[in-house]
């Protein structure tokens, strides 16, 4: 028996030291020589400081500044350990009510706001957690924004389009603003 439990005992270690130590060693050297602001969380920072991740969306709730998309945590908002999507299907009762939901709350936060309601201001995305919205959800925030900060609409439209990032490679996804990014300019420009 104790001819058959030595190697047992001697691959456990082994894959142990192998699996559990060397690999996550050498990829975190070479993520953190590559790569170091992703491996790190891609952190903003201000005044040394961390303010967020361009990784997780942040919760908006103040009119004066843009606002992502709804976060499918709870009960705590773009909370990264509670990771996961709605699970609400299109029929669902509940989707239905929380959309109507959101449209209300857009609609009471600009009320002479007529344009068309872009889908990712009041549907989640697949993780809850997504940092970024569409240039046409920056848009149709634009007018309210500008009006409670006192700014031309065209210096924030030229400030939408500063923070708007184009498809990855140039063919994968679609063009998106971070909303974290964004706001932090918003207020570094006044």
């Amino acid at each position: 028996m104790l001819q058959s439990l030595r190697p047992a005992v001697g691959s456990f270690l082994l894959l142990t030291l192998l699996t559990g130590i060397a690999y996550p060693l050498l990829v975190t050297g070479i993520s953190q020589t590559l790569m170091p602001a992703q491996a790190n969380g891609s952190l903003i920072i201000q005044a040394g400081k961390p303010v967020g991740s361009t990784l997780i969306g942040q919760s908006f709730s103040d009119p004066k500044y843009f606002w992502g998309r709804p976060s499918a945590t709870g009960p705590v908002a773009n909370n990264a350990g509670a990771s996961s999507g709605s699970n609400l299907g299109p029929t669902n009762p509940a989707l239905l009510d929380a959309i109507k939901a959101r449209v209300q709350t857009l609609h009471d936060a600009d009320p002479s706001n007529t344009l068309p309601i872009p889908v990712d201001l009041v549907t989640t995305s697949g993780s809850g957690l997504d940092p970024h919205i569409s240039p046409a959800a920056a848009a149709y925030q634009l007018p309210r924004v500008a009006r409670l900060r006192h700014l031309d609409a065209k210096v924030l439209s030229k400030l939408i389009a500063e923070h708007t990032q184009g498809r990855q490679f140039g063919i994968l996804g679609e063009p998106r603003v971070n909303v974290l990014a964004l706001n932090l300019a918003l207020d570094a420009a006044r």
